[in-house]
């Protein structure tokens, strides 16, 4: 009878574990390291909008509020694929890299597009963070969001004079999950975003689309046409305190997630 009971509690404790690994899974925040691979070249090390960059280049803060909502942080070092792409719940492709910035780029390429497209269709959320021409390779990139109806145009909007910060002040909030309780941004040297198919704009300025979403099969797209949320603008080391980019990052880091399905 004892060996019995053992044997029930260890059943249950493996099904316990499976359940909690899976919702663990789905939980799990990807950011590619792949399309966007920068080395300082002071340190020789990988940089620029990833996890581990804690300067005002890197994603470290975005990471940590993404951590107090519960989901995991994993870097994809390798290019999209049903492999890479297995137990990921949200993908983030962020401003891949022109030959300035890695004089050899891992470009999006047809084959990594479909492999893309199918994990959104089957579920995936996708968030791809563009940057203002010339700092992000729109010709591939736009390979990718061609599939869902949003098109990066190469141009640069919200310039900055020195710190004339609101110069890239956006104050004209729609009413979405994104913008709940938030009443001004800072989204400097943007580009814009043309939209077909079921693509729907979120933020607009005089006409231009800064940020867009569609849902995909099962999965869904959000595009911003600046990687945004990185650390030098996320809090207020370098933004007066009216900008509420910190809310605007909470906001959208619970509306990806919920984004995930069961």
């Amino acid at each position: 009878m004892k060996q019995n009971y053992f044997s029930l509690k260890s059943v249950i404790l493996l099904i316990i574990c499976a359940i909690a690994f899976n919702g663990f899974a789905q939980k799990t925040v990807g950011l590619d390291n792949w399309y966007n691979h920068e080395t300082n070249a002071k340190t020789g090390k990988v940089y620029h909008y990833t996890w581990d960059d804690t300067q005002n280049s890197g994603f470290s803060q975005l990471g940590d509020v993404f951590k107090s909502k519960g989901a995991a942080l994993k870097t994809i070092e390798t290019k999209a694929d049903a492999k890479s792409l297995a137990g990921i719940g949200l993908y983030i492709i962020v401003d891949p890299d022109t030959t300035s910035e890695n004089p050899k780029p891992n470009y999006i390429m047809p084959i990594d597009v479909k492999a893309i497209s199918k994990w959104v269709k089957n579920g995936g959320v996708l968030l791809i963070l563009a940057n203002d021409k010339p700092n992000c390779e729109f010709t591939h990139l736009n390979l990718l969001g061609k599939e869902f109806g949003i098109h990066f145009n190469p141009v640069t909007l919200n310039p900055v004079i020195n710190r004339e910060w609101n110069m890239a002040a956006e104050i004209n909030l729609p009413n979405h999950p994104l913008f709940k309780g938030v009443n001004k941004i800072y989204m400097k040297e943007v580009c814009s975003l043309g939209l077909s198919k079921a693509a729907k704009a979120v933020l607009t300025d005089n006409g231009q689309v800064y940020i867009a979403e569609t849902s995909f099969g099962k999965g869904f797209v959000l595009a911003v046409g600046d990687p945004w949320l990185y650390n030098e603008y996320i809090d207020h080391a370098m933004l007066p305190a009216d900008f509420e980019n910190l809310k605007a990052a909470n906001n959208l880091t619970e509306f990806l997630l919920s984004k995930v399905k069961k």
